[in-house]
């Protein structure tokens, strides 16, 4: 019998070693599976490589993930808020490495690592800092800018529902980067409100099918 729910958030994330790669959904706070987050940093996996939108926000979240000196690099879009001071402070002290990329790009080179795509060209950064070091090109008198997908060893989002095959339900714009991000990782895994027979999910409502997710864990509804 299939089944990929887990019991506990400890036992879906007790593998995950120092210097893993791990892609976290959320656009902002919308969206954000916290309890993952806070369950890693539990976990204690150091040296981590972490992709997400933002840099945190506040003190919780990734922004303790953060602070508690987990996180080697982090690859977003948006580093800077006005409650992003603990990616700030680390930053401007040189204790982790920032790669800027602009929304769109991330959202894309993520899309194409889940499609196995090589690379695509893109008229976003060029002519800007950003394109420094990669290959250009003028495509039909427009500038473009070669940019690789990214791939990632372990995907953490957060969804609606989900069945023990892992199939997801997200609730409106919750679901944002999720489903790209179960598709370009090793082992998605994906925190829902609740988990339901299989049946009960309408097949026209799944968004990520149980093919691109390796663990599921129920933690209950948002108070």
């Amino acid at each position: 019998m299939i089944s990929k729910i887990f019991n506990s958030l400890r036992e879906a994330l007790s593998d995950v070693p120092d210097g893993a790669s791990i892609m976290v959904g959320g656009f902002g706070l919308a969206g954000q599976p916290k309890e993952l987050i806070d369950a890693l940093l539990d976990q204690g996996a150091k040296d981590l490589v972490i992709i997400n939108n933002n840099a945190g926000n506040g003190d919780t979240g990734l922004a303790a993930l953060l602070a508690a000196g987990q996180v080697r690099k982090i690859i977003c879009s948006f580093p800077r808020q006005a409650d992003s001071h603990v990616f700030d402070a680390l930053y401007r002290a040189g204790k982790v490495e920032l790669e800027l990329v602009p929304q769109g790009n991330l959202a894309e080179r993520i899309r194409a690592g889940g499609a196995g795509i090589g690379g695509f060209f893109t008229p976003t950064g060029a002519g800007t800092l950003l394109a420094e070091g990669k290959e250009q090109r003028n495509i039909n008198g427009r500038d473009y800018v070669l940019e690789y997908p990214i791939e990632a060893d372990y995907a953490l989002i957060k969804a609606l529902s989900a069945d023990r095959w892992g199939n997801l339900v997200y609730r409106k714009t919750a679901r944002n980067f999720g489903p790209i991000m179960a598709t370009a990782s090793r082992v998605a895994i994906a925190q829902v409100e609740q988990i339901v027979e299989l049946g009960a999910l309408d097949p026209e409502c799944i968004v990520t099918p149980g093919l691109f997710v390796q663990r599921v864990v129920a933690v209950g509804a948002e108070k």
